[in-house]
């Protein structure tokens, strides 16, 4: 029997921990914790409190710890209203959970990957990387830094049985929409069985500092594809509720826990929901979701940790795009504004965190650069409707679909890595997953005093399989990407600024990557999960020269 439902039956007004504990932001002195619960209650961890906040008739509380030592390792518990719910009485599988702080040194280590499908109770999606890794930690391996889940941590449109059990319960089977969530309550209920159905996992977010960022399923497959795709989905009556429910949990079960203490206490909405008590905040979580939908410039999800001499750089490339009729681009004006900003030189390693790989296999870069012209008109209005019927069907809207904000980006790093906005780093390396196979891509050219490298991990539990799978198979073989480029130029193209070629991989297994930095060196390993409880690695590489 599980530990909770025995508690809850011989102490039936206990208040109960629904969801967590998630170890989220950790700084030196500072670490957060974040729970949900069974009703409004007071949370402690580590002498520190904080009252739950309520949204639809869900209870959360983000506990702020302070005052920790530089380096240091403090083993805690969870407290609901005095009582010790974490860790659960009697449950003894796995290690203590603990707050690690960093010491500001040179060693840094960050797992990532994206794209896990959880629970799987038939197995069919593989092993569990995730899993597997929690297991490894448990048995003495040595714990990163942090942990990076950078898009899909849930899916939204693809269910479980579980969930779908759940909503067939809650609004029938002919409800619409079929097959996918509907609303708040839903993504509520999805998230906890992604996060608390594995203990192993359960016990993995407790005690690795975890940031996060979304991607499409996380909402829904191809979400903000084009214009196009955006009326589409407006007119779908149920379509409001659902990107409301998607944005506004996202906001709470994985933005906050993104934030630092600072940056959270000048977040006017967070301020507006703690200090509506035990009254249910649900009016004001919606009616940010949607102006953060409509109005995409108006919301950052994006984000920035210096971490040593290493910064991180997390972007949104979701949420943020620029979608008219007139116009598209990856990110709004603002936020590559901001992009633009956190581009500098004196750090020994930059690192930028896109659900969608910058660079994917040439051949599909030349493929999307095609598409997006001849979706724009670069073959007629016929051409038009058929790229754009293209596009939504092969998911062709990577950075390459969007040829000028790629061109940007290119600009950007590349005066950074040439050491035109101070010094050089050392490397230079975008992280992403999406595309469910893990490579390595090397910028050959222009020539640069730092390398310029893509990581690719992808997926944490959710293998391509079939026609998807030998196709990109295919693009990854050299030789092919001339065809393409061809097709390219004929719509009016030009060139890419950048010239780069896979070096590793591809592999389609299920997998976890870790960025292993030491001083002015980096590299990066990965390892598939061959089952739920052993790791084998694949292949390591060096980031730095």
């Amino acid at each position: 029997m599980d530990a909770a439902v025995a508690r809850a039956l011989q102490m039936p007004d206990m208040t109960e921990l629904v969801l967590g504990p998630l170890l989220r932001h950790v700084d030196e002195r500072t670490a957060t914790v974040w729970v949900e619960t069974d009703r409004p209650c007071e949370v402690e961890v580590l002498g520190a409190t904080a009252r739950t906040f309520t949204v639809h008739g869900h209870h959360y509380a983000l506990v702020e710890i302070d005052g920790l030592e530089p380096g240091s390792q403090t083993p805690y518990q969870v407290r609901l209203d005095g009582e010790v719910v974490w860790p659960e009485p009697g449950d003894d599988r796995f290690p203590p959970s603990v707050i690690r702080t960093p010491d500001g040194g040179e060693r840094l280590r960050l797992a990532f990957g994206s794209c896990r499908r959880s629970p799987d109770p038939r197995g069919v999606h593989g092993p569990d990387a995730l899993t597997a890794y929690a297991h490894r930690l448990a048995d003495g391996g040595e714990p990163p830094t942090a942990l990076l889940l950078i898009g899909d941590q849930v899916y939204a449109d693809e269910l479980g049985e579980e969930i779908v059990e759940f909503i067939h319960r809650r609004r029938g089977p002919d409800s619409e929409p079929r097959g996918e969530l509907a609303d708040f309550a839903e993504y509520a209920h999805l998230y906890r069985l992604a996060w608390r159905t594995d203990p192993a996992v359960r016990w993995l977010l407790s005690t690795v500092p975890t940031y996060m960022i979304f991607d499409d399923h996380d909402v829904r497959d191809d979400w903000n594809t084009s214009h196009a795709w955006r009326e589409q989905m407006r007119s779908l009556p149920w379509w409001r509720r659902r990107i409301v429910g998607g944005l506004g949990s996202y906001w709470i079960y994985q933005h906050l826990g993104n934030l630092s203490p600072a940056e959270r206490a000048a977040d006017p909405l967070y301020a507006q929901v703690r200090d509506a008590g035990d009254r249910d905040a649900a009016d004001l979580v919606d009616a940010f979701a949607e102006r953060a939908d409509l109005r995409p410039d108006g919301t950052r999800w994006s984000y920035r940790r210096d971490l040593g001499a290493t910064r991180l750089i997390v972007a949104d490339s979701r949420c943020a795009r620029l979608l008219t009729p007139e116009r598209r681009a990856m990110l709004h004006d603002a936020d590559m504004a901001w992009l633009g900003e956190q581009c500098r030189g004196d750090r020994d390693h930059l690192l930028i965190v896109s659900s969608l790989p910058y660079l994917l296999p040439r051949p599909i870069h030349h493929a999307e650069n095609w598409n997006e012209a001849v979706s724009g008109g670069a073959w007629g209005r016929l051409g038009a409707r058929f790229g754009e019927r293209l596009r939504q069907a092969a998911d062709l809207e990577h950075w390459a679909a969007f040829a000028d904000s790629f061109r940007t980006v290119a600009a950007e790093v590349t005066a950074v890595a040439r050491g035109e906005r101070g010094a050089a780093p050392a490397s230079v390396a975008f992280l992403s997953g999406d595309v469910h196979y893990s490579y390595l891509a090397r910028v050959t050219a222009p020539d640069t005093a730092a390398p310029i490298s893509q990581v690719v991990c992808s997926p944490l539990r959710n293998p391509l399989t079939g026609a998807f799978r030998w196709a990109n198979a295919v693009a990854c073989t050299p030789g092919t990407a001339w065809m393409f480029r061809g097709l390219a130029a004929l719509a009016g193209v030009p060139r890419p600024p950048l010239r780069w070629r896979l070096t590793r991989g591809p592999w389609f297994d299920n997998m976890i990557a870790t960025i292993e930095i030491d001083g002015r060196r980096a590299q990066v390993r990965w390892e598939a999960a061959v089952t739920e409880g052993r790791l084998e690695e694949r292949s390591v590489a060096a980031l730095s020269r």
